[in-house]
């Protein structure tokens, strides 16, 4: 490697790390501006490539989000410019963009409307009725959330081909039926709710453990999805699905330090040492616990999932934890979800609480399931009931094939070294 090509490997490794950073905010706030959701995702793309262009010789700028916003910003005004079919919509933009550049920072969110927040806004946006669920989740999620195509088809379940159609289709939609960027309100803003509350899941579930990469965790998602569950309570205090998620999503952080060694290596729920769990995290998720249960009727799937969760965080030790009652959380969300993956959660609850036989009858019956045949937690999970059945030889094969399945490095390690442990006859960590 010659002098300078180390240096430039090391300016594009810092920038796909700020990329991934700063990447949903951009859109968000582009999109605000030319109210156009594909030419957003355009013009940060172009302001993407300037900076590949030009920070291995000028170097990082001291804001990179900033710098990245200004760039997209001037292409935006360049092609406007050159597309004289658009003047009405070049006056409106460039005024927009005028009135932006005068204001200070502080006072950029608060504009259009209460929410206050270019991404959330833009999720309510893109959750709009024109599209399928499926397409809103989609979308939100590749442009919003920072999800590659690939962690979106994990969370669905799904082929990658079929998440990207259903990308293209949605941002073609959206420019076809002429769909404003702004905040909707009232009923309608009622309306998209569960879609955005999906979005705002999936953005932490994928912080939380991560689809593909070196990192077990993109901490970075994690506090994104806080931020906006947090944001969306206060907007909208009297809907206890949005207090319930809340909760969940809190209690679920909690755990963020105990979940990786020092050196990156991930540590299961069985081997974290609960010393190192938030308390701040788990008291207000319990409170948020409380409000979206003092609000429901019957509870909701986030509520009920931040029932779960708060079962562990009140327990001092893996064995302490009302087994039986989680049991019974997840017959309720099986009854209301009538999800694949939650049945192989409630498998792994009951054999908690009756045994790992019982256990295992539960996870061979989804063995033929369709939506899980390439899902590595169900290899994984088999894998470890075994183990506790003392059936080494099959667990290894079941280890093996989990950590063919996973694209995440330290999950595929930590699976491998499982399998070896079951090769010699040791018991793995759980």
């Amino acid at each position: 490697m010659n002098e300078r090509a180390a240096p430039v490997a090391a300016t594009h490794r810092a920038i796909d790390a700020v990329w991934r950073i700063e990447a949903p905010r951009l859109i968000a706030g582009l999109a605000r501006i030319v109210r156009d959701v594909g030419l957003a995702e355009d013009l940060a793309q172009d302001a993407l490539v300037a900076a590949l262009e030009q920070w291995p010789d000028a170097g990082i700028p001291r804001n990179p989000g900033a710098w990245l916003m200004a760039t997209a910003k001037h292409r935006a005004i360049d092609r406007i410019r050159r597309n004289q079919r658009l003047v009405r919509k070049q006056e409106e933009i460039a005024h927009d963009l005028a009135i932006e550049q005068a204001l200070a920072p502080d006072l950029d969110a608060t504009l259009d409307d209460d929410i206050g927040d270019d991404l959330l806004r833009l999720i309510f946006t893109a959750c709009h009725p024109v599209l399928s669920p499926d397409a809103r989740a989609a979308l939100t999620l590749r442009l919003l959330g920072g999800l590659t195509t690939a962690e979106i088809a994990r969370a669905y379940l799904v082929s990658e081909a079929t998440v990207a159609q259903r990308i293209v289709r949605a941002k073609r939609t959206l420019t076809a039926a002429r769909v404003p960027f702004e905040a909707p309100q009232g009923a309608d803003r009622a309306a998209r709710l569960n879609s955005v509350l999906e979005v705002v899941y999936l953005i932490f579930n994928e912080g939380y453990a991560a689809t593909a990469g070196d990192d077990w965790m993109r901490p970075g998602l994690c506090e994104d999805a806080l931020r906006l569950g947090r944001i969306l309570a206060g907007l909208m205090p009297d809907e206890p699905e949005v207090h319930g998620l809340l909760a969940l999503l809190e209690l679920q952080a909690s755990r963020t330090r105990a979940r990786t060694a020092p050196n990156g290596e991930p540590i299961l729920l069985f081997d974290q040492n609960r010393a190192l769990w938030d308390r701040l995290l788990i008291r207000r998720g319990l409170e948020s616990l409380r409000r979206a249960e003092a609000l429901s009727g019957a509870l909701g799937p986030y509520t009920l999932q931040a029932a779960i969760s708060a079962c562990h965080a009140v327990a001092r030790t893996p064995e302490e934890t009302d087994w039986e009652r989680i049991v019974a959380l997840y017959d309720a969300l099986a009854a209301l979800l009538g999800s694949p993956v939650v049945e192989l959660n409630r498998a792994v609850a009951v054999s908690m609480a009756f045994g790992p036989e019982a256990g295992l009858e539960l996870v061979d019956g989804l063995l033929d399931e369709p939506a899980l045949k390439n899902y590595h937690l169900l290899p994984s999970v088999r894998g470890d009931l075994l183990v506790k059945l003392g059936r080494y030889g099959d667990a290894r094969k079941e280890f093996e094939r989990a950590a063919a399945l996973t694209r995440n490095a330290r999950e595929q390690t930590l699976l491998r070294e499982r399998a070896a442990a079951c090769a010699i006859g040791v018991a793995p960590k759980r």
